[in-house]
């Protein structure tokens, strides 16, 4: 009753190194073959004794003992037979108390589940490898219509993970060490020409690696580069503008130079956000230098037109926008319309389809913080492992038993 396993008879009890061990079998005679379930002749005991973790008893850690029989299985050979209380052959825990592990993994650091559970830092890892095999989802990739792809660096040195997100159930269904085109490529192979046709959109930042995998591997999908990073493109030619202005000035005209210091949020802010201060700095970038005002309109029209819900109409600003930036004699706005006009359909295509890359930017930041509060990762397994734990969609509740008088 206080083991709470079905299907388990005790044999006995002891003591030994200050934690009770339980010898315990399962309740049934013949045994069962661990692969298939079903009943198998018995061939012979094939450990002397084999034990499993399982939840304390009153702070008391407690094992449970059993020697294992193997059986001869004409499907899947000889094998150890199957335990009530752990459904992996090879484990050493109970499937309880790995699903207490996975909870726990789930809210706090592997560290603090190492103290708290006395098992070993890499035991923690296993455990949720475990729990995801058995609770995780048949096929994450099933229904997949429209996702999301962007990368995150998990540690030093340009190690990179890409993760792929579905829009519609808001969860990360994939990842892989390694965020170039041969990264996706890996997904759109596991996913198979059947599902492939069923993507309909694909939102990303503008990764020309990411860019050429999705047209490669699913012609027929809309490509979505959403506002975030369109904005992102007019800011950064703002900002690098001023610099170029600043150095220019700063020697032949140190006391126009002067008049740029401090400018940087007055001019990256949205005008419905600026303080009375910044605003007197614009009014004065306006009156002693035209050029970088001019960066500042373009930056803000093109907020403007991204506001817009009328695909058409939106088109038809932006080839304007993009007819004035590159007049603008800016060199960076000429760039930034250079790129704007190359994509100009995946721009479009977020006031059709209104999807954005937020979702995925924030399950981003959810495994960033499950790096940070594990002090690192030393490999992309244990990370992918952790962030399909937490960001997939899987809720683990605590183990919680009844006693039945």
């Amino acid at each position: 009753m206080l083991i709470g396993i079905v299907g388990t008879c005790v044999v006995a009890c002891e003591i030994e190194d200050e934690a009770l061990v339980v010898r315990v079998r399962p309740s049934w005679r013949r045994p069962r073959c661990s692969g298939c379930g079903k009943r198998r002749p018995w061939d012979r005991v094939a450990t002397e004794e084999r034990r499993w973790r399982h939840l304390d008893l009153a702070g008391i850690a407690l094992f449970l003992s059993y020697d294992v029989r193997r059986v001869q299985c004409p499907k899947c050979g000889v094998v150890v037979e199957r335990v009530p209380w752990c459904s992996e052959p090879r484990a050493r825990f109970t499937d309880d108390f790995d699903q207490q592990v996975a909870h726990l993994a789930q809210r706090c650091d592997k560290t603090s589940i190492e103290n708290m559970l006395r098992i070993a830092w890499r035991s923690v890892g296993r455990c949720i490898e475990r729990v995801m095999k058995r609770r995780g989802r048949a096929d994450q990739l099933d229904g997949l219509a429209a996702i999301g792809v962007d990368e995150i660096s998990y540690r030093k040195h340009h190690h990179y993970l890409t993760l792929v997100a579905d829009h519609v159930e808001r969860r990360i269904v994939w990842g892989k060490e390694g965020k170039d085109a041969a990264t996706l490529k890996a997904f759109f192979d596991e996913l198979g020409e059947e599902r492939r046709q069923k993507i309909q959109v694909v939102s990303m930042d503008m990764s020309g690696a990411f860019i050429n995998a999705v047209r490669d591997a699913v012609p027929h999908a809309q490509i979505v580069f959403d506002r975030f990073h369109v904005q992102g493109l007019a800011s950064k030619a703002v900002d690098e503008t001023r610099r170029e202005l600043w150095q220019e000035l700063r020697r032949d005209d140190p006391e126009a130079a002067k008049a740029l210091k401090h400018t940087r949020w007055a001019l990256l802010k949205d005008f419905m956000n600026l303080t009375d201060a910044e605003e007197a700095k614009l009014s004065e970038i306006q009156r002693v230098n035209f050029r970088l005002y001019r960066g500042y309109l373009l930056k803000e029209l093109l907020g403007d037109i991204l506001d817009r819900r009328q695909p058409n109409v939106v088109r038809a600003l932006l080839l304007g926008w993009i007819s004035w930036a590159l007049r603008s004699r800016l060199p960076a706005f000429v760039r930034t319309a250079q790129t704007i006009r190359e994509y100009l359909d995946e721009i479009v295509a977020y006031i059709r389809w209104q999807v954005t890359n937020g979702l995925v930017e924030g399950l981003n930041n959810k495994a960033r913080l499950l790096t940070r509060r594990a002090y690192g990762f030393h490999s992309a397994e244990a990370v992918l492992a952790m962030i399909m734990l937490c960001c997939s969609g899987i809720d683990i509740p605590p183990v919680r038993k009844k006693l039945v008088g």
